[in-house]
C-alpha cells in the first residue's frame, strides 16, 4: 500500500479563517508547557523557530519544514506552521545563505510562525508519536521505552491477546500508510512490541535486551537484518516520515477542539 490516498486533513474550517484565534505567545506558552519543550536534550530548539505574525487564526500541522510546505501554507492562509522537523539542528550551518536563507525569507515574507517540537513530540503520553501508535496497534500496559540523555523516547506494551506476525504487519501497514520493510526473524504469535518513531535502529539491542518480539521504528540500516535474526526479533521498519505524522496531527487536533483555531494537516509525503 502506498501513501495515504488523502494527502490533506482538515481539522476545522478548509478556507478563510474566520475566527478570532489565539495569541501566539499564548500558544506557545502553552505548547511548550504540554510537551515539556525545555526537559532533557535534544538536537534543535523547541518551541517557536521563526517568528512571524502576532495573532494566530489558522494553524497547518505538518512533519518537516521545507519550501514546499511553506508555499502550501502560505495558499492556506496560514499564520503559522507547527511541525516535528524544524528548520536548525546541530552541525547545521548557522549562516542564513543559500538554502537556509530562502527558507527563513520565505516564511518571513509571508508573516508565518514557525513552531517545532522534535523528541517531546515523540515522547508525549498522548499526543506523541509512539503513544498514538501504540494505542492504534491495540497494546496494552504502555511503558516508557527506550531513551536519550536520560529521556524515554517510546513505547512498549503487550497485546490483550497474541496476534500473528502477518496481522502485526498488516496493522502497520494501515497505521502508517505504506508497507513496512519486514525482517520476520521473531516468534510467529506476537505479544510484546517496542515503537520508537524515525531513526531509531540503535534501540534494537534495547527491544532484544528487554525480551521483546517485536520492535517497530521508522528506519534501518544494514547491519539490522542479521542481528534481529539472531537474537530472533520482528524488526518492522516503516518509513521515518510515516512514523512521525501521527503525532503533529494528533496535536492538531487537540488544538482545533481547545482553542479558537482552524487547523489543517498538510502531507508533504516523503518515501524514507
Amino acid at each position: 500500500m502506498g501513501a495515504t490516498a488523502n494527502p490533506v486533513e482538515a481539522v476545522g474550517e478548509a478556507a478563510t479563517a474566520t475566527n478570532s484565534g489565539v495569541d501566539r505567545d499564548r500558544l506557545v506558552a502553552y505548547l511548550d508547557g504540554l510537551l515539556e519543550a525545555d526537559t532533557g536534550k535534544d538536537y534543535c530548539p523547541n518551541g517557536l523557530q521563526v517568528e512571524g505574525r502576532s495573532r494566530i487564526r489558522r494553524l497547518v500541522t505538518a512533519v518537516s519544514a521545507c519550501q514546499t510546505l511553506f508555499a502550501r501554507a502560505e495558499q492556506a492562509g496560514a499564520d503559522a506552521l507547527l511541525v516535528h522537523h524544524g528548520l536548525f539542528w546541530e552541525g547545521s550551518p548557522r549562516q542564513l545563505t543559500g538554502i537556509q536563507y530562502q527558507r527563513v525569507a520565505q516564511l518571513i515574507r509571508s508573516g508565518i510562525n514557525l513552531i517545532a517540537y522534535h523528541l517531546p513530540l515523540d515522547r508525549h503520553r498522548t499526543y506523541g508519536n509512539n503513544a498514538v501508535a501504540a494505542q492504534q496497534l491495540g497494546l496494552r500496559n504502555l511503558e516508557p521505552f527506550g531513551s536519550h540523555a536520560g529521556q524515554h523516547l517510546g513505547y512498549a506494551g503487550r497485546f490483550a491477546t497474541p496476534v500473528p506476525q502477518a496481522e502485526l504487519t498488516a496493522r502497520c501497514r494501515t497505521i502508517f500508510g505504506q508497507d513496512p520493510l519486514l525482517f520476520p526473524y521473531g516468534p510467529e504469535q506476537v505479544t510484546t512490541v517496542g515503537i520508537i518513531s524515525g531513526a531509531s535502529e540503535s534501540e534494537l539491542h534495547t527491544a532484544i535486551a528487554t525480551g521483546l518480539d517485536a520492535f517497530v521504528t521508522g528506519e534501518a540500516t544494514e547491519w539490522v537484518m542479521n542481528v534481529a535474526k539472531e537474537a530472533g526479533i520482528h524488526y518492522l521498519s516503516c518509513g521515518h516520515y510515516a512514523t512521525e505524522r501521527l503525532g503533529v496531527r494528533a496535536l492538531g487536533r487537540h488544538l482545533a477542539q481547545d482553542f479558537d483555531l482552524d487547523v489543517e494537516f498538510i502531507d508533504i509525503p516523503n518515501p524514507v
